[in-house]
């Protein structure tokens, strides 16, 4: 596979709408967590409440970045078969958090580093760079790969779709 200009611009307008996406997500995330974890998870209420909250953020932020990525960022490659690619990308998703939650656990707890600044910056900066780049390259060619089934179909424009009536030519009158 040659990265010739065309499949460079191609894979560059990609990254930049995975990270938009990400982006949203991680509002998302960090919006639907917020409101949770003070109002119905909140630890006065509800034992082991922020880690429910933070679940149920997890799951929705999820959802909207497998919709954005897998109706803007890879639009052209998406499947048929959309409960398979969901799974894979649940997959995918859950292996990156884990690589970040691995970089906060190795500098918290093996290299002792425990400060919140040490947390956020292992987690959220080194965490959050390493797990997205393993997202991208793992949606780009497993889960959203173009070669893997049937593609979905892609919508027609107006004058394409063949259940929409058309004016007829008006006839030579004679």
């Amino acid at each position: 596979m040659s990265l010739n200009a065309p499949r460079l611009r191609q894979v560059g307008l990609q990254l930049v709408s995975f990270a938009l996406v990400g982006g949203l997500g991680f509002v998302v995330d960090v919006v639907v967590f917020n409101a949770l974890r003070t109002t119905v998870f909140a630890p006065e209420l509800v034992p082991g409440g922020p880690i429910l909250a933070k679940v149920v953020s997890t799951a929705f932020a999820i959802l909207v970045n497998w919709l954005g990525n897998r109706h803007w960022t890879f639009r052209s490659q998406r499947r048929r078969d959309w409960a398979r690619e969901g799974v894979e990308f649940v997959l995918v998703s859950i292996a990156g958090s884990l690589i970040g939650l691995a970089c906060l656990g190795i500098s918290h707890y093996v290299l002792g580093m425990r400060t919140i600044l040490a947390d956020n910056i292992s987690g959220n900066v080194i965490g959050l760079i390493l797990g997205s780049a393993f997202r991208f390259v793992f949606y780009r060619y497993w889960v959203f790969r173009e070669d893997r089934g049937p593609a979905a179909p892609r919508r027609l424009r107006r004058e394409e779709d063949p259940l929409v009536e058309r004016p007829k030519p008006a006839e030579a009158e004679a």
